[in-house]
């Protein structure tokens, strides 16, 4: 009885960003669990690449290239998608990341930056929750990070749109929690990821981390399954508005 819990089966889940790094870490798991997935990026190739590796283990999967800073594709894709039965399940992963000295940070990056990881949940938030406030029912889990509360050099605008995100979740929360869905977040510390890779191969920076972080290593990708499932299962009918970190640690020392 308290394994079903956990158990996703029958479960629609659409993943934004998810043709590779956490977004395709959290899809497997997903799909491990017994959810079907939906995949979203807006590289064709690398999303249907992505699938097709899904599908040889046996799980069902569906793409569906988007461009989540769209409104109408975000509609347009929604509606599609609804069509064929339920979105259950909705993690905004998608983001992007841009280093720079915070004085010399170009305009249309920090634009940019806005549109990917703050409005792009906005939009696909909205969309989907219209349709699970009839249902009654729904899990929407936006994807944070440790610079939701924390800040470095050279990333302040990714600082303030994490920041955003996280309260972007309470304002759901308060908003939906009502009408049955409960809306939370994961923050992920530093993951063995693509968009890290340049900071995976800095040995400064790595050696940084190792001694910054009380685990004392980088996290890996699979190590945001557990967290992932918990918060889109039945096991989590009664946490709203929370924003869980996944750290090793490293929200909690100085």
């Amino acid at each position: 009885m308290t394994m079903k819990l956990f158990d996703l089966s029958g479960k629609r889940a659409l993943i934004t960003g998810s043709s590779q790094g956490i977004g395709y870490g959290i899809a497997q798991g997903l799909a491990e669990a017994g959810a079907e997935v939906i995949l979203n990026g807006r590289d064709a190739g690398k999303l249907f690449g992505a699938a097709a590796e899904l599908r040889k283990a046996g799980h069902k999967v569906q793409e569906a290239a988007f461009d989540v800073t769209s409104h109408a594709s975000v509609a347009e894709a929604v509606e599609k998608i609804e069509a064929e039965g339920p979105i259950d399940i909705l993690f905004n992963n998608a983001g992007m990341q841009f280093r720079t000295a915070l004085e010399d940070y170009p305009l249309e990056k920090f634009q940019e930056l806005m549109r990917v990881n703050v409005e792009s949940v906005f939009l696909v938030g909205q969309a989907v929750a219209r349709r699970m406030i009839k249902r009654g029912r729904g899990k929407i889990i936006n994807i944070c990070s440790v610079q939701s509360e924390l800040g470095r050099p050279s990333i302040a605008p990714y600082t303030a749109t994490k920041g955003a995100v996280k309260m972007l979740t309470k304002g759901m929360c308060a908003d939906w929690a009502k009408h049955g869905i409960q809306v939370n977040a994961i923050g992920p510390g530093y993951f063995k990821t693509p968009l890290n890779q340049a900071l995976v191969d800095n040995p400064e920076f790595s050696s940084w981390l190792e001694k910054r972080t009380p685990a004392g290593r980088w996290g890996n990708t699979d190590e945001l399954v557990g967290a992932s499932i918990f918060l889109a299962s039945d096991a989590s009918s009664f946490i709203n508005g929370h924003i869980l970190y996944v750290d090793g640690g490293i929200t909690s020392v100085l």
